[in-house]
C-alpha cells in the first residue's frame, strides 16, 4: 500500500460522487479524448468511491468513447445493481434492517455532528458500518459480482493506480495498488463501500469508502508535477472545513509542495443531479452527456497544462 510521495509528471485525480460522478467522469475524459487531451495517460491515477471504478475502467484499454457510448447505449447492468452505477452504495448489502430506518444522508449526518475530529468521524463510521454487516455475510459475494461486471478487466494495469480505502478495525486509511496483493476488483469493491450497506472484507480485513480518508484523496498526488482533479461536487465537503477534508485544503497543500494544480468541477450542462440524488441511475446520462460536452469545450484550458 503505496502512501509515498511520488515523482510522476502528470496525476489524473478522479473523486467520488455517485452514479452520476462516474458518468460525468467517463463523459468528461471522453470528450477531452476527442479534442486530443487523452487523460488515460496519466503517470498516476487516483480513485476514490466512484471515481475507483472510473479509475479501472480508463486504464483498462478501453477506448473512453467506447465507455462514454456504453452510457448513452444504456447498457444492461446486473439487475440487483445498487443505484450508485460504480459508486458507493447504500444497499449492496441488503438485510430487513436496511429497508427502513433513515437514509444514508441522515445516517451519515449524524455520525458527523457526532464526532470531534475526522480521525473521531472515522472512527465512528467504521464502527457504524460494522453494525449494519448482515449476519449471514450474504452482500459480499454478491457485491464483488457487482463491481467485476463494470470493470472491462479485472487485473491491474502497468501504470500506476492507486485506491483508496479505509481500514475498518482500525479507523485508518489505506492505499492499494498492483503491489498490494489484493485484487483490483476486491479495491474498488472496497473503495465503493461506503458503511450504510455494511462493510467489504478482503481477507481477514474489512474496509469502507475511500472518500472516508479525504474527500477526494488529491494529496496523494504529491509530488506529481501537475495534478488534475476532476470532482464531481465541486470541492464541496460535509465536514467541518478545520478537519482539512476539504479539496481546496489538499489544493494548497500540493500547490505548498510545488505541483501545479487545476481542478475541473460540472459545469450547468450536467444538470441538477450532484446533490442527494447523485446515487440515482437516472442521472446517468444527462450527467454523461453535460461531461462530455463540457470536455470537448475544455480543450484550450487544459491543452496547454496536460499535453
Amino acid at each position: 500500500m503505496n502512501t509515498t510521495p511520488h515523482s510522476h509528471d502528470r496525476a489524473l485525480v478522479l473523486a467520488g460522487a455517485g452514479a452520476a460522478g462516474n458518468a460525468w467522469q467517463l463523459g468528461l475524459i471522453a470528450g477531452l479524448s476527442d479534442v486530443g487531451i487523452d487523460l488515460t495517460a496519466a503517470d498516476v491515477v487516483i480513485g476514490t468511491s466512484a471515481g475507483s471504478t472510473v479509475a479501472a475502467q480508463i486504464t483498462s484499454g478501453t477506448p473512453p468513447q467506447e465507455l462514454y457510448a456504453a452510457i448513452i447505449a444504456g447498457s444492461p447492468r446486473p439487475a440487483s445493481a445498487d443505484p450508485a452505477s460504480g459508486a458507493i452504495s447504500s444497499t449492496h448489502r441488503p438485510t430487513p434492517g436496511h429497508l427502513s430506518g433513515p437514509s444514508y444522508m441522515e445516517w451519515s449526518d449524524r455520525i458527523i455532528d457526532a464526532s470531534a475530529d475526522a480521525a473521531d468521524w472515522r472512527r465512528r463510521m467504521c464502527a457504524a458500518a460494522l453494525e449494519r454487516d448482515a449476519p449471514d455475510g450474504s452482500g459480499q459475494n454478491r457485491w464483488r459480482e457487482i463491481v467485476a461486471a463494470r470493470l472491462p478487466r479485472h487485473d491491474w494495469p502497468g501504470q500506476s493506480v492507486l485506491i483508496t480505502a479505509v481500514d475498518v478495525v482500525t479507523a485508518e486509511p489505506v492505499v492499494f495498488d498492483r503491489l498490494s496483493g489484493v485484487d483490483l476488483v476486491d479495491a474498488v469493491a472496497a473503495s465503493t463501500s461506503n458503511g450504510f450497506g455494511g462493510t467489504y472484507a478482503i481477507g481477514a480485513k474489512r474496509y469502507v469508502n475511500g472518500a472516508y480518508r479525504r474527500s477526494s484523496n488529491a494529496d496523494l498526488a504529491a509530488g506529481c508535477a501537475r495534478v488534475l482533479v476532476l470532482e464531481p461536487f465541486s470541492g464541496r465537503s460535509r465536514s467541518p472545513r478545520e478537519w482539512g477534508m476539504d479539496l481546496a485544503t489538499q489544493v494548497e497543500e500540493l500547490r505548498a509542495g510545488g505541483s501545479a494544480v487545476e481542478t475541473v468541477f460540472p459545469d450547468a450542462g450536467a444538470g441538477d443531479v450532484f446533490n442527494a440524488n447523485a446515487l440515482d441511475p437516472a442521472t446517468r446520462l444527462p450527467a454523461a452527456r453535460g461531461g462530455h460536452e463540457q470536455g470537448r469545450a475544455l480543450a484550450a484550458r487544459l491543452s496547454e497544462f496536460w499535453n
